[in-house]
């Protein structure tokens, strides 16, 4: 008959748990899995089902208590690394809203407003447009994949125990947040850049036609060209998107990386 000790069933426990936390915080967190559009029981599966399998590839977890005061402390630091990962790859999408914002004061759009699924707020159609796009282009990448691989390997380089994300760590986060809106100007300028041209040229018409009635023709004008725009410059925002999207996956290995 087989006998197990206390020390070992909580070694075999803490073994699956602690890895179980960083992944679950992350899921939570991240772009695609943690949208409001899929359940929390599916998120929570999904991370019970990534953690069976990514034990085994793990270093060995030393035995931790997590009732004990040193167990909340560690519980804290992997939910921490796990939100701080996905909080990284969430500010990527945060671009795509900022410029959809942009684009859609641009082109007349501003008031044409929905609920956004992912996020439960309300953004601009024209967000909610490259939302979408983005979501598409980042499973067709294989960036699904390349997330659960990046909380697995950072397991190498912030083993679970006493060491969490070091200061310099949380200022990288930080610092990446100015990302997000470089992010955000690189994707809308085409656009923005066009439409501004229109707006020129609609002031140089009403100058030279004070009679002709620049709201009755502007507006529909410029949203309909706001369209062409946005149609013909939608490969370079994707383009953009891509950059952004790998280079945070960098960030998030440099942040994880650093003592």
């Amino acid at each position: 008959m087989l006998a197990f000790t206390t020390e070992q069933i909580g070694g075999l426990v803490g073994g699956f748990f602690w890895p179980f936390v960083r992944i679950s915080a992350l899921m939570m967190a991240a772009p695609v899995f943690g949208a409001q559009l899929m359940p929390v029981r599916i998120r929570i599966l999904m991370a019970f089902a990534i953690s069976l399998v990514a034990v085994p590839l793990l270093p060995p977890v030393p035995f931790i208590d997590p009732i004990s005061y040193p167990g909340l402390l560690i519980l804290l630091q992997q939910v921490l690394i796990g939100v701080a990962m996905g909080f990284v790859f969430h500010m990527v999408f945060q671009a795509l809203i900022i410029a959809g914002e942009a684009i859609a004061s641009t082109m007349g759009l501003g008031f044409a407003r929905m609920v956004d699924p992912a996020n439960g707020v309300q953004v601009p159609v024209i967000s909610q447009y490259l939302i979408v796009m983005a979501t598409l282009l980042f499973v067709i990448l294989n960036g699904h994949l390349m997330l659960i691989e990046l909380v697995v390997e950072s397991f190498r380089f912030l083993p679970v125990g006493d060491t969490g994300l070091s200061a310099q760590g949380y200022w990288k986060i930080a610092s990446w947040g100015s990302q997000m809106f470089i992010g955000a100007l690189l994707v809308a300028i085409p656009a923005v850049s066009a439409l501004l041209v229109v707006n020129i040229s609609m002031g140089i018409i009403t100058r030279a036609a004070p009679q002709l009635n620049i709201f009755a023709v502007g507006f529909p004008m410029m949203i309909l060209l706001g369209f062409i725009f946005l149609t013909a410059t939608t490969p370079s925002m994707l383009t953009q998107f891509t950059h952004l999207l790998l280079d945070s996956f960098e960030a998030v290995k440099d942040i994880v990386e650093t003592r």
